[in-house]
């Protein structure tokens, strides 16, 4: 079983995580053979969360609930409150889940998150562009390692920049192994082309009920 936990804080940014979080959840483009998948939301507490498009979530479990292992993956969105130093109890726990082995995914300000934790100093990364992790990370020292792309995936470690949405899920979906290879590149041309083609070639991927 692999745990995809979904952090989750006020002004989340709703369309960051969709992609994700969809396929993830949904399993509708899996191929026979992939691994069980379980997505919980996880917060601080147990408190409600309201994301920046309106919607309260109340998380499934709170930041002790996380497994460090493997099998863990942990997605951090984008939002307007990662500067509260309460917040630092989750991106500490997304050190020890690297230093596990584990998988965690940023994407917008949530790298900011990572950058001043010094979590992003010496691996290949990306955000909204390196002068904005310069200026909201007084004490960044990721320079040399920052790849000016959408989605940057480096082992266990994935970021995003606030453009990057579809390219993460992509390497999020492909990290864990649920999708195709096939049904992966299909699904990605469709979702960035919009071309009926590619709709059909997705369709054609996938799996059989025989």
């Amino acid at each position: 079983m692999i745990t995809v936990y979904v952090c989750t804080l006020d002004t989340l940014a709703d369309w960051e995580l969709g992609y994700a979080t969809a396929e993830l959840n949904s399993k509708r483009f899996f191929k026979k053979d992939a691994p069980n998948i379980s997505v919980k939301t996880v917060g601080i507490s147990k408190e409600p969360a309201k994301t920046m498009g309106g919607f309260t979530i109340i998380p499934d479990c709170s930041i002790s609930d996380i497994a460090v292992n493997e099998k863990s993956v942990l997605l951090l969105p984008g939002a307007n409150t990662w500067n509260e130093p309460k917040h630092g109890a989750i991106i500490k726990k997304a050190g020890e889940l690297l230093s596990a082995g584990a998988t965690v995914c940023a994407i917008c300000g949530a790298t900011v998150a990572l950058a001043n934790a010094g979590l992003l100093d010496h691996r290949p990364h990306t955000s909204n562009g390196m002068e904005y992790l310069e200026m909201c990370c007084p004490h960044y020292k990721g320079q040399h390692f920052y790849v000016d792309n959408p989605s940057v995936a480096d082992h266990n470690l994935i970021t995003a920049s606030s453009t990057g949405a579809l390219l993460w899920a992509r390497q999020i979906i492909e990290r864990l192994e649920v999708f195709r290879p096939d049904t992966l590149e299909a699904w990605y041309n469709y979702f960035s082309s919009g071309k009926e083609q590619d709709f059909f070639t997705l369709m054609q991927t996938l799996p059989t009920s025989k």
